[in-house]
């Protein structure tokens, strides 16, 4: 019985025969045409095709599949509207007589190479959004059916180099059990919306391709990473006893959606949800959202062509406070820079993007931009409950020069006016030098939310989406644990409630740890809502922080998160 060990991007365990989705590779030449105006007028009915079956495309992955991720292909749009793809590929096809099918190749080739040549891991994995856009065009051009993974008509484990977004996006999750892919990282689109569909999947395993066949009998296992071919009964009967114990556990507890989050010695815990759209938010409202912790505002951003009009993201915020019914919703300002781009603003390329222009930083150097946003949130508090914070905050000038800037329009707005409503004003903490000197920042915000994903990496030193040295990223490092108890402790001195809006927010082994550790508020994705409320309603807080000492002096990663399991996460 062999296995491959990949990264596990999606939960869950899937049992399935393999289908191997290997797309049809055509070669594409160089021809010289005869008539480039009539090349170029078929280049532009391939393109309103393409645009035309990526909009059926979201409106699939945001309807009949409940994809939460559906604004992914505003992207894939925007990239068929750019006249940096449009205007040279017309330029070729003028000048040199190209056909249009080899100038769309060559442009979106040189995009490509660009991206794969970067160090930022987030951006390799844009490649793929371009290469699935560049397919689907070029196969219109060619008049070549584009495979749809929605037609698979019996349970399957799709295994294949790649998933592009669309393609993911069309699964059946009826009969597409699982996916295991050669490449791909924990941040890539198509792991998102396998996230979104609870299509179990197993990512950068480098070699599924060339060591599964179809029809080999797959378990995926999408919690550890870890694909087995082939497997003995013993072992797919005992996977299939976890299956089936998971699916009982949901079912078991979907009432849950309608209860407060109380733990055994009736300590009460927030569980509010991950956001980065008025889609998303409907999610959190079905699953029992206590409110959302983290509005992601930068995909409005992202999705346009240029930056949003005050009015345009006034509608946006007043949509989500509404949606919430009085409930909080914590709005985070714009975080451009590191892993995320706004392509019509020219930004200089920096050597370290992650260390450089991003989140505040940005904002503080594009005070128009976070003026303008701020203007449409302080208008929208009239429609909610409002709280702002801002993102990166490395020193304690910079929150104070964002603060500054939220009361001059405050104050601005109230002379117009306007009516505004009552606004928290907080910040994250993703930064070890933050964390250390969090009892000077808790004296000024109304409240704190660590980012633990960007905490982690920068804390160690490690890309979490760099399968090189993702060993290194350690939720459970004594020093992340030490950090993240010392904000805690340090807010709770001072009358601030801390959240957590990372993944060990919704980490099972984690949970019993953070509740130990008196964090106040778990922000999760809205799937995980249910399941966190389960976790921490079979807690004692009391018990737990009597071993939280323990924890912490354990000496590495390994022997905590062994110690949490056999503390916890056994009994649950």
């Amino acid at each position: 019985m062999a296995f491959l060990q990949g990264i596990p991007a999606s939960e869950g365990i899937a049992i399935a025969k393999a289908f191997r989705f290997e797309p049809i590779d055509v070669k594409i030449e160089c021809k010289k045409v005869e008539n480039s105006t009539i090349e170029v007028n078929l280049f532009y009915e391939a393109l309103e095709k393409t645009v035309d079956e990526l909009k059926q495309i979201k409106e699939h992955a945001s309807t009949e599949a409940g994809i939460e991720n559906a604004t992914i292909f505003d992207a894939h749009l925007l990239v068929l509207r750019d006249p940096e793809l449009i205007e040279p590929v017309i330029d070729r096809i003028m000048k040199k007589q190209y056909n249009a099918e080899f100038a769309v190749k060559e442009i979106t080739d040189h995009y490509i190479h660009l991206l794969l040549q970067t160090e930022n891991e987030y951006l390799k994995e844009r490649a793929a959004d371009i290469k699935d856009v560049a397919n689907r065009l070029q196969a219109h051009l060619l008049g070549i059916p584009v495979f749809d993974p929605s037609m698979v008509t019996e349970n399957v484990i799709i295994v294949s180099e790649d998933l592009t977004p669309s393609d993911a996006a069309l699964l059946n999750p009826s009969k597409v059990k699982g996916a295991v892919t050669n490449v791909g990282g924990k941040t890539s689109h198509a792991a998102f919306i396998a996230q979104s569909l609870n299509i179990p999947s197993v990512v950068g395993t480098k070699t599924a391709l060339g060591d599964i066949e179809n029809g080999d009998v797959l378990v995926v296992d999408g919690y550890t990473g870890i694909v087995h071919i082939n497997p003995t009964p013993e072992l797919i009967e005992e996977y299939e006893k976890k299956q089936e114990q998971t699916l009982r556990d949901l079912s078991e507890l979907s009432w849950l959606a309608k209860e407060r989050t109380i733990s055994l010695d009736e300590q009460y815990f927030s569980i509010v949800g991950n956001i980065g759209s008025m889609e998303e938010a409907k999610g959190v409202i079905e699953h029992g959202g206590e409110g959302i912790g983290l509005f992601r505002t930068e995909f409005l951003f992202m999705e346009k062509k240029q930056l949003p009009t005050e009015e345009e993201q006034f509608h946006v915020y007043k949509s989500v406070l509404e949606s919430m019914d009085g409930k909080p919703v914590v709005v985070r300002t714009i975080d451009i820079g590191g892993d995320k781009e706004l392509p019509y603003l020219k930004l200089s390329k920096e050597m370290n993007p992650f260390l450089g222009l991003r989140g505040i930083r940005f904002c503080l150097g594009e005070q128009s931009i976070l003026r303008t946003q701020l203007r449409a949130l302080i208008r929208a508090s009239a429609f909610g409950t409002l709280k702002i914070m801002f993102p990166m905050v490395a020193v304690i000038e910079e929150f104070r020069q964002g603060k500054l800037m939220f009361k001059e329009e405050c104050e601005k707005l109230i002379e117009e006016g306007v009516e505004i409503g009552h606004i928290e004003l907080g910040m994250m903490v993703e930064i070890p030098a933050t964390a250390l000197m969090i009892e000077a920042f808790a004296k000024e915000v109304d409240f704190i939310s660590i980012g633990t994903n960007d905490l982690i990496q920068y804390t160690l030193a490690a890309d979490r989406s760099n399968e090189q040295v993702s060993y290194l990223y350690q939720p459970y490092h004594p020093a992340i644990l030490r950090l993240i108890k010392n904000v805690i402790d340090a807010a709770h001195k001072e009358g601030r409630s801390v959240s957590i809006c990372g993944d060990m927010a919704g980490n099972e082994v984690a949970i019993p740890l953070l509740v130990g550790m008196g964090l106040d508020e778990f922000s999760v994705h809205s799937a995980a809502i249910i399941k966190t409320r389960a976790h921490i309603r079979k807690l004692n807080k009391a018990e737990i922080e009597k071993k939280i000492d323990i924890l912490l002096n354990l000496p590495n990663a390994v022997e905590i998160e062994s110690a949490l399991e056999n503390f916890f996460y056994k009994k649950l």
